[in-house]
């Protein structure tokens, strides 16, 4: 499949070495673009050989081909041009050409390394590439720990190990490192898979996503535990005697089962390391991660809370009492620290104060809870919506990404924080006090545009229990946080089921299964609504049609692949949603039966399969969505078109559809949209009539690396103030002399 490129690529490299051979005067040239070539070479030849593991897109294969094509043409016409002898200026243009078909060839292999970047970490699945949890930048006291767990693990004749410790204390940095150290990686090279488990074993999503990692696509899902167990088989066997390792982090009793079957199937140099707060002691004798000593607690303590010497205001004795109440744990102890950086004395005081009494009333009543407890406590007095962010991120499953663009959605209802930046800058403040982490899958495109499709949130286990810990304590239950498997009623609704249940956010994360009876719970003051899932087919719950106030609906299946979603048509009952964000879903019942959300001003939709519906006739998006304001579509790969009458959505002023390779043009009546002000694209080419969009103020084109010309009608674009693209594009815009910033990326 994917030959043609692999043979095009070779034959344009020949190509321009020998032109090299025959133009001196070009020479410099020529050969820089031979450099960029040699920079291509390893990646065109590695995707040759992966290519059906990693099912690369036919849309970007041709894509890539085609830009291939045009390079070899063009060294074949200069090659022309020197043999019959013409003027230079005339070699001079070829020789351009050709250097910018390169451009275009590393525009399109850049484009398509992203976009599998970006699926795996936005799936949170490890990448074939053996992608590892970030390491924090200070590290300290783990040097002892990792050689006993070298010299455990990596001896002879040992095939399993669990590294064990309570919560907070630093496993996965411990295990993180010792997948990087260097005498690890020599020893599995890419042959290391990391995956976490949490509460709720599974095998068959277990293997799902080591199968994904290891073969750095999307898979289809297994029918059943059977085939599951046969395709790990039949990996292990492929492995031979290639050293393999296994990390399955964060595993919770009941899991002995799962990693009784991931031992039954050991094989030669293949091993497996387990962290978890247990000792499972069936799988042989523990490693122990012990809590940092003395003098280490107060070296990340110092780290944590930026003392030095512009903090001597602090009295010596205080940061020594805040350590030892932290006993030792990493997380404890950068989390207080964090959340005392450059506060004055009276703050340390304060918190010397409720640390020492240990009045908390956690389920766990753990010092490390109770240093954890004592930070948050502390947001109530300086920030009382941050505190509220926080305990909002309970409402997503344990061990999962947190997409930041469904938190906007949620912040933005609840808190009115109507400019996404509002958001971002709460979750910032949140990672600068360790409550949370902050990924940007492409960092040094972040926060280019107020888009943040690539902005996710991960959250250490125990700190999502105190979240949920502290909402279970709020007497006014605005958070209503329920883990549903089954079809078992929860209790804390049949004790009000009569009764209006006043939550304003809602999360359930189930297996799709609901109770008939949960459609008589009163849930008419509910404003969010999250659901999180792991099935094939799931259905909006009846009792969503009484929500009267809902505000944002956030649906996520968190499986492998799109979940067809029926009863969407209840929606249309609804007078106040206005925020949908729907991820890896598939809605083929909206064109059967269409809906009517007059209310609707913002949908979202990330790798979801859409591409039938929106070619779909009776389908009608203007009809669906009158009063849309915003459309964002990310990763949605069968999208080939869009709706006809798109250009109908009047009040249209965000339009955002990246990471769509089969979508090759706007429609040609896209100057009906006469309040568009931002478009995000990557298509092949721009419609003519683009400059009837007299409201555009913002174009990012910068995925669009197969546009070759700029429609005319741009210089029509009277109120555009920002474009940003690639180099290449760079240049064509300013040939039209636009009062416009352009930003090249």
């Amino acid at each position: 499949m994917f030959d043609p490129v692999d043979i095009l690529f070779e034959e344009l490299y020949a190509g321009v070495k020998e032109l090299i051979k025959k133009n001196t005067i070009f020479d410099p040239t020529l050969k820089a673009i031979k450099t960029k070539l040699d920079s291509l070479k390893p990646v065109i030849l590695k995707m040759a050989e992966c290519n059906e593991a990693l099912d690369i897109p036919k849309e970007e294969l041709e894509g890539l081909e085609e830009v291939m094509k045009d390079g070899k043409e063009l060294v074949l016409k200069c090659s022309k041009i020197h043999s019959e002898q013409q003027d230079v200026k005339t070699i001079a243009v070829a020789v351009g050409h050709i250097e910018a078909e390169v451009g275009s060839i590393k525009a399109v292999i850049n484009e398509m390394k992203e976009n599998f970047v970006i699926q795996n970490h936005s799936a949170g699945v490890p990448k074939a590439w053996c992608a590892l949890p970030e390491l924090p930048e200070f590290l300290v006291g783990l040097d002892e720990a990792l050689s006993g767990l070298k010299m455990k693990l990596l001896k002879d004749g040992v095939s399993r190990l669990v590294l064990s410790a309570p919560g907070g204390c630093g496993k996965t940095t411990l295990a993180t490192k010792f997948c990087q150290d260097k005498q690890v990686k020599d020893k599995f090279k890419e042959k290391i898979f990391f995956i976490t488990i949490s509460k709720r074993p599974n095998l068959d999503l277990v293997v799902q996503e080591l199968r994904q990692s290891s073969m750095g696509s999307k898979v289809p899902t297994f029918e059943s535990e059977v085939i599951a167990v046969r395709w790990l088989q039949e990996f292990l066997k492929e492995t031979g005697e290639n050293p393999l390792l296994l990390v399955l982090d964060d595993v919770w009793p009941g899991s002995e089962s799962l990693l009784q079957k991931f031992d039954e199937l050991k094989m030669a140099n293949y091993k497996i390391l387990v962290t978890s707060r247990y000792e499972f002691p069936g799988f042989g004798s523990p490693h122990i991660l012990k809590p940092l000593n003395y003098v280490d607690a107060m070296a990340l303590f110092h780290d944590s809370a930026s003392l030095g010497d512009k903090s001597s205001h602090v009295p010596k004795d205080l940061p020594r009492k805040i350590v030892e109440c932290c006993k030792g744990f990493p997380l404890a102890i950068t989390v207080v620290g964090r959340s005392l950086c450059e506060k004055p004395t009276e703050f340390w005081l304060k918190r010397v104060r409720a640390l020492s009494k240990g009045a908390s009333v956690l389920d766990s009543s753990t010092d490390l809870l109770i240093c954890l407890q004592s930070s948050l406590h502390a947001l109530d007095e300086e920030d009382t919506i941050l505190k509220d962010c926080f305990l909002d991120l309970g409402s997503f499953p344990e061990g999962k990404r947190i997409p930041a663009s469904a938190l906007i959605d949620i912040w933005a209802e609840l808190y009115e924080l109507n400019e996404d930046f509002l958001s971002i800058s709460n979750l910032q403040e949140l990672a600068t006090r360790s409550l949370v982490d902050l990924i940007v899958t492409r960092k040094e495109r972040m926060e280019v545009d107020g888009y943040y499709s690539e902005h996710f949130v991960a959250q250490h286990d125990l700190l999502r229990q105190l979240a949920i810990y502290e909402t279970k304590l709020d007497p006014n239950k605005r958070r209503l946080i329920i883990d549903k498997w089954g079809d078992n009623l929860p209790k804390c609704l049949t004790k009000q089921r009569h009764q209006p249940i006043k939550t304003r956010l809602l999360s359930i994360s189930s297996d799709g299964v609901f109770s008939t009876t949960l459609s008589n719970i009163q849930l008419s003051e509910v404003e969010v609504l999250v659901l999180n899932f792991s099935t094939d087919i799931y259905a909006l719950p009846e009792f969503v049609a009484k929500m009267e106030n809902l505000k944002v609906l956030i649906v996520t299946n968190h499986g492998s692949l799109p979940a067809k979603l029926s009863n969407f048509q209840l929606l249309d009952s609804l007078p106040n949603l206005k925020r949908i964000r729907l991820e890896r879903i598939s809605i083929p019942s909206i064109a059967k039966k269409p809906v009517n959300v007059k209310s609707l001003k913002k949908i979202s939709l990330f790798m979801c399969r859409i591409g039938q519906v929106f070619s779909n006739s009776s389908f009608q998006i203007s009809y669906a969505f009158p009063n849309l304001e915003e459309l964002n579509i990310d990763y949605c790969s069968d999208l080939v078109e869009l709706p006809v009458d798109l250009c109908d959505l009047m009040e249209l002023r965000k339009l955002s559809i990246t990471h769509c390779h089969n979508l090759s043009a706007l429609p040609d009546e896209i100057g009906k949209l006469i309040n568009l002000e931002v478009l995000r694209l990557n298509i092949k080419e721009l419609p003519d009539n683009i400059g009837e969009i007299s409201t555009l103020e913002k174009i990012n084109m910068r995925q669009c690396s197969r546009v070759q010309d700029l429609p005319l009608s741009v210089m029509d674009l009277k109120k555009l103030k920002e474009v940003i693209c690639d180099e290449e594009k760079e240049e064509s815009w300013a040939l039209f002399g636009l009062d416009i910033q352009i930003r090249v990326l």
